[in-house]
């Protein structure tokens, strides 16, 4: 019998990810397809550069700013009484940084793919950016929302090495499958990883099934 913990804790994880990163990434996603500033190539290379770094790197540089003795990490507990380095907390802000991408790339081709005179339209008729962006622009890019959050939260599931390096492998606060995976594997125990790495790789694929199958039926309903 497996502990079920680490699924749960994975779930919990993946799920506030996606929240924080679905609030975060939509007006960086809006920024990013229609501002003309020069600033805009690094925030893009920043934005992207998850999909390049190794995950130990991100992770090690967390790690340090959160120490305690660090400036950062003793201002945020002296400040707040915050101490991010092996908390759930600080898996959360390193797992909303490692796949910020996910979610802001989707959204922003999507956003840059639409026909200028929406906008333009909407402007003409007196509407403000928010309620052009809610009401006009979002619902029609309803399958790069989605394709956005399924995939931010199918990386957070299967993250390791940020997770690794700021959380380590405390049970029932950071340890989430896939250290559970590396822990059985370290102690032999191959049935109870054979276990953990099946339920993630079904359950991978049917998000992933889903989305097609969801995003072929938001593609048919905005045609028509």
């Amino acid at each position: 019998m497996i502990d079920w913990q680490p699924l749960w804790l994975t779930a919990e994880l993946a799920a506030l990810t996606t929240a924080i990163l679905f609030v975060v990434g939509l007006p960086l996603a809006y920024w990013l397809a229609f501002s003309h500033r020069r600033i805009k190539p690094v925030v893009e290379t920043l934005v992207s550069m998850p999909l390049v770094l190794p995950p130990s790197v991100l992770g090690f540089y967390l790690l340090l700013a959160f120490n305690p003795n660090a400036a950062f990490g003793q201002w945020l507990a002296s400040q707040f009484d915050i101490r991010l380095a092996f908390s759930f907390a600080g898996l959360v802000i390193g797992s909303v940084l490692f796949s910020l991408p996910f979610m802001v790339h989707p959204l922003q081709s999507a956003l840059q793919t639409l026909p200028a005179d929406l906008r333009e339209a909407s402007y003409t008729l007196g509407k403000s950016t928010l309620t052009t962006l809610f009401k006009v622009l979002l619902p029609n890019i309803k399958p790069a929302l989605l394709s956005g959050c399924v995939m931010t939260f199918a990386h957070t599931v299967g993250e390791f090495g940020v997770v690794l390096m700021i959380g380590g492998n405390i049970p029932g606060v950071t340890k989430v499958a896939s250290i559970a995976i590396y822990d059985e594997v370290e102690s032999l125990n191959y049935p109870a990883a054979h276990t953990y790495a099946a339920i993630l790789f079904v359950v991978s694929f049917v998000i992933v099934l889903m989305v097609y199958w969801l995003n072929r039926h938001a593609s048919r309903a905005i045609a028509t």
